[in-house]
Formats: C-alpha cells, sequence, structure tokens
C-alpha cells in the first residue's frame, strides 16, 4: 500500500481551525478578525444564516484586521458574517484527463463532460525553473504562419508576445497559432475577454481535434478580479505539469494585459500605493514572475509561451506592453496601418523580433530573413517620397530595387486565416523571391 498521499494528506490537516467575523465589506474586499494567519490562505466565509460558504483569499492585512478578496458574489455577506480559516495556500489537482476539457478559473468543469478525473496536486504560485536547469533553446517551432516562421521564428520554451492596439488581430493571429502549431499539449487561458468569444474561439479556431489535445481555461471579465488572476496561475500550473510529464507544451493567454488589471484591482483594494497609469508595484513583480515559470527544463520537456498585449492607445511605451516586453524572449507588433489596408496577419517585421532566431536557423535563413528586411525598411523610408511622385527612377539603385520587390514581399507576409505553411516552406518560399 502507498502510504505517501496519506502522509501528504495528513500534513495538510490543519490540528486547529480558527473562526472569526466579518466586521465590513467595502466594496470587493470583505475586512474581518480572527482569521488569517498568512496572505494567500483560503477562507470560507458564510452568509448570516447560511450554510453554503463562498471562497475567499486573504490579500492583506489592516489595522489589526484580515483583508480578504471573494471568489465569488459577496451579496449576502455583512458585519457579523462567519470566516473560516482554511489554513491551506492555493493548489490544484491535475491530471492527464483534463485534455479536451474546459475548466473555469478556479479549476472547475465547465463544459457539461461530468467530473475530472485528477491525479496530483501542484501549488498555484509556484517558483520558476532555477536558471542552472533551464536548457539553451536549440530546436525551431513551426507555428504555421509564413511571416513568423520566415521572420521572427520562434524556438521551443520561448517566451513571446503578440502587441497591438484594439481590433487589430491578436486573438485571430493566436487562434491561426493554435490551430497551426503541433505541440504535444496545448494549454489557452482566456483572461478577462468577452464571454462571447470563447465559444467561437474553442470550435471556430481549436475545432475538435485542437481541442483534443488541449486544455482551455476560462475567466471573463465580469468575473472577480481574483478569479480572473488565479484563471492565468491555474492556467500556467496546468502547463508546468505536462511540461514535468516530458511533454512539449504550447501555453497561451489572451491577455497578459487583463491578468496586470486584474492585480492592479487587487492591489488598489490593498491600500497598495498607485504607481504610473493606476498600476500598483505588486503588479510589475508578478508579470516576471508568472512568464519566468514557462521555459525549457533539462530532465523534463518544454513550455512554450505566447501572450497577446493589448496596447492602449497604439503607444508600445505604456507600462505594461513596455513590462512585459522587456521580460520577453521576444515580441511580435501587429500594425494597425497594415490592417488597415487589408493586409493580414498585420505583423509588422521590422518592429518585432524573436531574440532566440539567430540560434536556431541556418545561416542561409538568417541572410534571407535580412535581406527581406532591408528591402521593407529602404521602402518604408522613402515611401511617402514615392506615394507623392518626388522620387525619380534611377536616382538610388537600393530603393529602385525596393519598389521593385515590394509588392512580392507583401504578397510572401500576407495569409489567408484557414492557411497552414510550414516552417520550411515558409523558407522555401522566401529563397524564392530572389531567384
Amino acid at each position: 500500500m502507498d502510504w505517501n498521499k496519506y502522509h501528504e494528506t495528513l500534513e495538510k490537516t490543519a490540528p486547529v481551525t480558527f473562526h472569526g467575523k466579518v466586521t465590513q465589506v467595502v466594496g470587493i474586499t470583505i475586512e474581518g478578525y480572527g482569521v488569517g494567519s498568512f496572505v494567500g490562505e483560503l477562507c470560507d466565509i458564510y452568509e448570516r444564516g447560511g450554510n453554503s460558504p463562498i471562497k475567499a483569499e486573504v490579500i492583506g492585512f489592516r489595522d489589526n484586521r484580515v483583508v480578504l478578496m471573494p471568489l465569488g458574489e459577496v451579496r449576502g455577506i455583512g458585519p457579523g458574517s462567519r470566516i473560516t480559516g482554511l489554513n491551506r495556500k492555493a493548489t490544484i489537482t491535475i491530471g492527464e484527463k483534463m485534455l479536451g476539457r474546459v475548466i473555469d478559473g478556479l479549476g472547475n468543469p465547465i463544459d457539461d463532460k461530468g467530473p475530472l478525473c485528477v491525479e496530483k496536486e501542484y501549488p498555484l504560485y509556484a517558483e520558476p525553473i532555477n536558471p542552472l536547469h533551464r536548457r539553451r533553446i536549440a530546436e525551431p517551432l513551426d507555428v504555421g504562419i509564413k511571416a513568423i516562421n520566415a521572420l521572427l521564428t520562434c524556438g521551443k520554451g520561448q517566451r513571446m508576445g503578440i502587441f497591438s492596439g484594439s481590433g487589430v488581430g491578436k486573438s485571430i493571429l493566436l487562434g491561426m497559432i493554435a490551430r497551426n502549431t503541433r505541440a504535444d499539449v496545448s494549454v489557452i487561458a482566456l483572461i478577462g475577454e468577452r464571454g462571447r468569444e470563447v465559444r467561437e474561439f474553442i470550435e471556430k479556431d481549436l475545432g475538435e481535434e485542437g481541442l483534443s489535445r488541449a486544455v482551455v481555461v476560462v475567466a471573463t471579465s465580469e468575473q472577480s478580479p481574483l478569479v480572473r488572476l488565479r484563471g492565468a496561475l491555474v492556467a500556467t500550473t496546468i502547463a508546468e505539469y505536462f511540461r514535468d510529464r516530458g511533454d512539449d507544451v504550447l501555453f497561451m493567454m489572451d491577455s497578459i494585459t487583463r491578468f496586470a488589471m486584474a492585480q492592479r484591482e487587487i492591489g488598489l483594494a490593498a491600500n497598495e500605493p498607485p504607481t504610473t497609469k493606476g498600476y500598483t508595484p505588486s503588479v510589475f513583480a508578478m508579470l516576471p514572475r508568472l512568464v519566468e515559470r514557462m521555459g525549457t527544463h533539462c530532465e523534463k520537456g518544454s513550455i512554450t509561451g505566447l501572450y497577446t498585449v493589448l496596447v492602449e492607445n497604439d503607444d508600445l511605451n505604456e507600462p505594461i506592453p513596455d513590462a512585459v516586453r522587456a521580460v520577453l524572449d521576444g515580441h511580435i507588433v501587429l500594425s494597425r496601418d497594415l490592417a488597415g489596408h487589408n493586409h493580414y496577419p498585420a505583423v509588422d517585421p521590422l518592429f518585432s523580433v524573436s531574440r532566440s532566431m539567430i540560434d536556431i536557423i541556418s545561416k542561409e535563413h538568417l541572410d534571407c530573413a535580412r535581406r527581406l528586411l532591408s528591402i521593407l525598411d529602404t521602402y518604408r523610408k522613402a515611401e511617402d517620397l514615392i506615394n507623392i511622385g518626388a522620387y525619380v527612377a534611377g536616382s538610388n539603385p537600393e530603393i529602385d530595387y525596393a519598389i521593385s520587390m515590394i509588392d512580392k514581399v507583401n504578397q510572401f507576409l500576407q495569409q489567408p486565416i484557414g492557411e497552414k505553411v510550414s516552417l520550411e516552406e515558409s523558407v522555401q518560399m522566401m529563397k524564392e523571391l530572389f531567384n
């Protein structure tokens, strides 16, 4: 008989249960006393005269009182409501049979397929991989998108961001990557997005085949900020479970900006001082902790992370885009100007970069990519002169060559939503541009 699981259960069982009372409810926070020995502890809060509790998490302390944030509605909670400390941190139980399932931000199934079959418990707030235990990124990942495969090649275990303003095609590009990328397992986190988009993404973008090897975590915009935050952590933890089994995992989050906004709401509710654009210090501490949990492992599999980043006012120097860009291994910038010219996907290669690309592709591939980028750069610098008719053909051989090539280059960079182009095909098509 295996006694280990019984020992683990006993270690997690609290010999003493602490009870307290709610003193006041302010906005989305609840204050009380008598419980809350540490930040992150889970508690049950009972409605007055009721037996069905709501879960809440300790987010701070104020004047000898505990500050909690509920994971559900606070209706029915008031001064005098009973609080019971559970003396345990946030965890989730995970199993291989979660593949093909859709769950909420608390880890509960929402797809009407019955209860989850789980086997192992993981902490939500896990430590990132030891830097010396990470494998170097040495193998390219085929995402099925020409512009990315050819000019912004991703590696297995890399962390990339898709940056754009609203309505430029972040979610559509993410759906194309989800459908076209061949990974052992895909984990998709839909955080703070519209409820309408969830089913659309699952049925249209993922499809039945894609869902069969994926886990989808959903925390929509109307839910508590703590549920949205936990949704991102639940998805990350599930990805870690499959990585520990030796799988190469593709992790996608739409969007990390909503995750940051959820942490901002929690921080402000806990009386943290606001900084730039109202974001609290905990937001900028949380972002690298989340992203650093992705990557490769010397003895296990890998997690390739793709995060969409909403850029307000199309300003890449906004606090969250700037902070996220600094901790990722590359960024794919989508251009509103290209989208306005019906150029999809609206990837702007001149403002995008893959920091691992140079280590995972051949010299011939790199030379072709640099040559194509040079054509784009030359044409863009002279574009205003060309459009108003001020440029005289023959004045500059480089501009003349760029003008002769620009239509071919733009055609190469565009791709219909339902089309898949492999990494090898992408490189070959790019080489043929120059033959």
